[in-house]
């Protein structure tokens, strides 16, 4: 089996950053729909690693589709901390993705950026770290995403199912944050902490799974698209990151 070598789609900090639905320069700004993986798009497995393992999450691949109608972008973040533990390596991170992209794009679903931060505090050699600002509950993926894409930050929402989502969501500026009950969603606590992240300019709502994410999110807009976006055309089916 060859090498594979993640070096192109790691930034200097060796955070994934991989922007698949380039924009042209003078792209209008759009909100994002943040998406963590597992949990919320993805079904939980205890450090997935496997791509036979991968399964979609009812209603996760409709409401990808209706953020992608809707001209939105929708991201992943995702921390993956297994990697720093010596689990599995980016090798197995890409084909579990690959395996996640390749299921929603049958159902008519597309996600724009995928960006993972393998870092923690009981990692090994660079990827151990405290607290890196990557790591959720730190903004550090949604502010590269914003950096890479004309992302309007203050429309855009987060959906995860822990607090430290939605804590990232309130971090970076986000409007609000969905928190799920699939996942660790269902853990004592975790409702009850998620709740008090909500502000008068956060909003928080806890839901069954992202299958209800449109009720709240775009519940003053039926049906309706809210922005047109064009990839660039020469860059739109280019994988590498951006």
């Amino acid at each position: 089996m060859s090498q594979f070598d993640a070096s192109s789609f790691l930034d200097d900090e060796q955070v994934w950053r991989q922007v698949l639905s380039p924009t042209t320069g003078d792209a209008s700004p759009a909100p994002a729909l943040f998406l963590d993986r597992d949990g919320v798009v993805v079904e939980e497995v205890h450090y997935l690693h496997r791509a036979e393992d991968c399964r979609l999450i009812d209603g996760a691949a409709k409401v990808i589709r209706e953020t992608n109608e809707r001209g939105w972008f929708a991201v992943i973040v995702t921390n993956q901390a297994g990697i720093a533990r010596g689990l599995y390596g980016w090798r197995e991170f890409r084909a579990v993705q690959e395996k996640m992209l390749s299921d929603l794009s049958s159902l008519g679903a597309r996600i724009d950026a995928v960006y993972a931060c393998p870092h923690h505090e009981k990692g090994t050699g660079v990827l151990r770290h405290p607290d890196h600002p990557a790591r959720k509950p730190n903004p550090g993926m949604l502010l590269r995403a914003a950096e890479a894409l004309p992302i309007d930050i203050e429309r855009s929402w987060i959906i995860g199912d822990r607090t430290s989502d939605i804590e990232a969501g309130k971090a970076a500026g986000l409007k609000g944050g969905l928190q799920v009950l699939t996942g660790h969603g269902d853990r004592a606590g975790e409702v009850d902490a998620a709740l008090a992240l909500a502000s008068n300019d956060f909003g928080v709502q806890s839901i069954p799974s992202i299958a209800e994410a449109p009720n709240f999110i775009w519940r003053d807009r039926p049906g309706k698209p809210d922005c047109v976006r064009h990839a660039s055309p020469d860059k739109a089916l280019d994988p590498r990151p951006r």
